[in-house]
């Protein structure tokens, strides 16, 4: 993965918490260009032995292959799940003016 390649991280948060929490404090720290917050859901998932069902939150995080190993550490440290949702999807196309962007979020100060 290039550092400079525009990478999408996918996870969840329980429905009832404010996503602006964990969504401030990443682009606050320069590990997400963006975060967008799904609507609530519901889960269904395996936990611990049986089924489970839950409201959750999908986040939608964008950042770039060189910031992806701090974010993930920075992530696990703010979740309040004990196994987070990480998975990863580096995107093949991304416009030129959109990596730009992502990449200067990440780096400095952009209006």
């Amino acid at each position: 993965m290039e550092p400079t390649s525009v990478v999408i991280v996918l996870t969840t948060l329980p429905a009832d918490m404010d996503p602006a929490v964990i969504a401030r404090q990443l682009v606050g720290e320069r590990l997400a260009a963006c975060v967008s917050a799904q609507a609530p859901m519901t889960s269904f998932y395996r936990w611990e032995g049986a089924i489970q069902e839950s409201g959750e939150r999908q986040l939608v995080i964008k950042t770039n292959g060189a910031r992806l190993k701090a974010l993930a550490t920075r992530l696990g440290e703010l979740h309040p799940y004990k196994l987070p949702e990480f998975i990863v999807v580096e995107s093949p196309i991304t416009s030129v003016a959109y990596q730009e962007w992502v990449n200067a979020s990440l780096t400095q100060d952009s209006a």
